[in-house]
């Protein structure tokens, strides 16, 4: 298994965390609750990262500090891509 932490695209984007394993690449964004439209435009950044690693799937973890958040998993399709989004 092999991890990279802030990995950088040749665009010069980061990502938060890839991990290799067993042949196959797991691509994980990691964000901070901001609101649902800020939350919109990280999932459409995972999106962008899998196209640039040639994945159809992959990982959000969404910290909310809130009191009255909304925790648990959900699965979202974003074109061809799929992402799973966890809020803790």
């Amino acid at each position: 298994m092999n991890y990279y932490i802030e990995a950088q695209t040749r665009d010069a984007r980061r990502t938060d965390v890839i991990v290799d394993y067993r042949g196959e690449q797991f691509i994980v964004e990691l964000k901070i609750w901001h609101g649902g439209e800020y939350n919109k435009r990280g999932e459409t950044q995972v999106a962008d990262y899998l196209d640039y690693y040639h994945q159809t799937k992959g990982y959000m973890v969404s910290f909310n500090f809130n009191r009255k958040k909304e925790r648990g998993v959900k699965k979202i399709q974003i074109g061809e891509k799929r992402i799973v989004e966890a809020v803790v």
